[in-house]
């Protein structure tokens, strides 16, 4: 499974790559397009569609929920800021050990989508409490939901993003007297397929077109992309723990 990701990843991100080092003598440009090449790693690629599935379902049934897709993105954003900042601050001894925790942190995205599937089906639903644990309210479907998926999504690395980012971007951003912006550059860059998508809902107009014409087929949308998301999950996980 996962020589079929890489396979996906190869053909879509080929043109891309050529294009980001066209622009290595603009690190801006060239962190931009590297985390676009890293938008279709095979460790991402499950992430991002997953991102399009849940934001551009809540678009098509009730409206784009512009903060909560800035809040994922600024998620990203913080995360991949914090990576550069500790890499910066620690050299080369930092490597050895980012190589062990992200294949381990990579594994936690396949459950995350199932139980987030399961949720958008309907199977199960959070109330305030689960068991002894109290569930705040501001974190479910909050801003906070978003920007926490944002960071979780974020930290599923693989070694096509461990290069991209470690190994081809962080020489780049310890060399320019600007580098400390180019990583959240490169965050960027790793959203723009989401970006599109949504953007494209907004412009052609369908935001909450689903939700006007019937809720119950709002409420089947719904279950629909957490099929799509759970069938992600399992994917994801038999690919990543096999």
């Amino acid at each position: 499974m996962f020589d079929l990701f890489n396979q996906i990843s190869s053909m879509l991100s080929g043109p891309i790559h050529g294009l980001a080092y066209g622009y290595e003598h603009m690190p801006v440009l060239f962190a931009f397009f590297l985390g676009l090449v890293g938008a279709v790693a095979p460790c991402q690629l499950t992430s991002n569609i997953s991102a399009i599935t849940i934001y551009g379902n809540k678009s098509l049934v009730e409206k784009v929920p512009w903060i909560h897709i800035l809040l994922f993105i600024l998620g990203k954003i913080v995360v991949f800021s914090a990576l550069g900042i500790i890499i910066w601050q620690l050299g080369e001894e930092v490597h050895s050990a980012l190589s062990q925790m992200f294949p381990i942190l990579r594994k936690t995205i396949g459950p995350l989508l199932i139980i987030i599937g399961l949720f958008m089906i309907g199977l199960f639903r959070f109330n305030k409490s689960l068991g002894m644990i109290k569930i705040p309210d501001r974190i479910k479907d909050s801003y906070t939901g978003s920007f926490l998926l944002g960071v979780s999504f974020t930290l599923a690395f693989c070694p096509t993003m461990f290069v991209l980012f470690i190994l081809t971007l962080m020489p780049v951003v310890l060399t320019t007297s600007y580098g400390v912006i180019l990583p959240s550059i490169f965050g960027v860059g790793t959203s723009l397929p989401l970006l599109l998508v949504i953007f494209l809902i907004w412009y052609f107009g369908v935001s909450g077109a689903i939700l006007k014409k019937s809720k119950k087929i709002g409420a089947i949308t719904q279950k629909v992309a957490g099929v799509l998301i759970l069938l992600i999950g399992i994917f994801d996980t038999l690919t990543y723990w096999s």
